[in-house]
């Protein structure tokens, strides 16, 4: 455990390097458009973090916008995850329904859910509807395409052992299709989760609260410093997401390094 710490600590020995070349170039070059971090870090603590301890040192604008942005992300991630696995599982296990839908899904994988962006809009107004759909609309093709192929390529030596046991059609899809689906299910999952980040803040900037809406209001006050804290934010969140991610995805698979 001791051991796992420090190498933990000593693959992080990049970050302070590079904050301190960040610092020193930008103090430098004297750029309007570039802050030393440590005036991002100082802004960062004013606009969100500047509550009190009984508030997990969150201020009001930090507990106005986080719960919206995070809310959204996980309601378009979760759904996008249901749908794609469901779909992607059908595909997988049908060559016909794969032959009828697939110019249809390949047709929508194809379109940037920014550019359906006025079409939500005029669908759903500004609301939270609208950026769970587009969340949703723009992640559930990873999770989708993945589900199919490990659908698709479940072991025939298992399917026959589910046949010769008499498994029916629910116990084969959860005792067999399922868990041999599930490593390409999860790095689909992993890598929608990224993009739901981008499209939330790309949702936000038609809203009126969350860490997008945010980073947009700064941007038109030309509050440079508040433009890169909320960057700055959002790569922690991004990374905090990842982590926690993997964490899961450890347990849930941990069948596979025992096997």
């Amino acid at each position: 455990m001791i051991r796992k710490f420090f190498a933990g600590v000593l693959r992080l020995w990049i970050v302070p390097v590079v904050l301190i070349a960040w610092e020193l170039a930008t103090r430098a070059m004297e750029h309007p458009f570039f802050p030393p971090p440590l005036e991002i870090v100082t802004h960062m603590g004013e606009l969100w973090f500047s509550g009190s301890p009984g508030r997990l040192w969150l201020s009001e604008t930090a507990l106005d916008n986080f719960p919206h942005s995070l809310a959204r992300l996980l309601a378009g991630w979760i759904l996008a995850g249901v749908m794609g696995v469901t779909i992607g599982i059908m595909l997988g296990r049908s060559p016909v329904f794969y032959r009828f839908v697939d110019p249809i899904i390949q047709f929508g994988r194809a379109l940037p859910p920014p550019a359906l962006l006025p079409m939500f809009l005029a669908l759903f107004s500004t609301g939270a509807r609208m950026q769970i759909v587009t969340i949703t609309f723009g992640i559930v093709w990873p999770v989708l395409f993945n589900a199919a192929d490990g659908a698709r390529n479940v072991d025939p030596q298992h399917l026959e052992t589910g046949r010769v046991f008499q498994f029916s059609g629910v116990q084969r899809l959860f005792r067999i299709i399922l868990p041999s689906a599930m490593p390409k299910i999860f790095a689909g999952l992993r890598l929608s989760l990224s993009l739901a980040l981008i499209l939330m803040v790309i949702a936000e900037f038609y809203s009126t609260e969350g860490i997008g809406f945010q980073l947009r209001a700064a941007q038109r006050s030309f509050d440079i410093a508040g433009v890169w804290g909320a960057i700055t934010l959002l790569g922690v969140l991004g990374y905090l997401l990842n982590q926690g991610f993997l964490l899961v995805e450890r347990r849930a698979l941990s069948w596979q390094r025992i096997a």
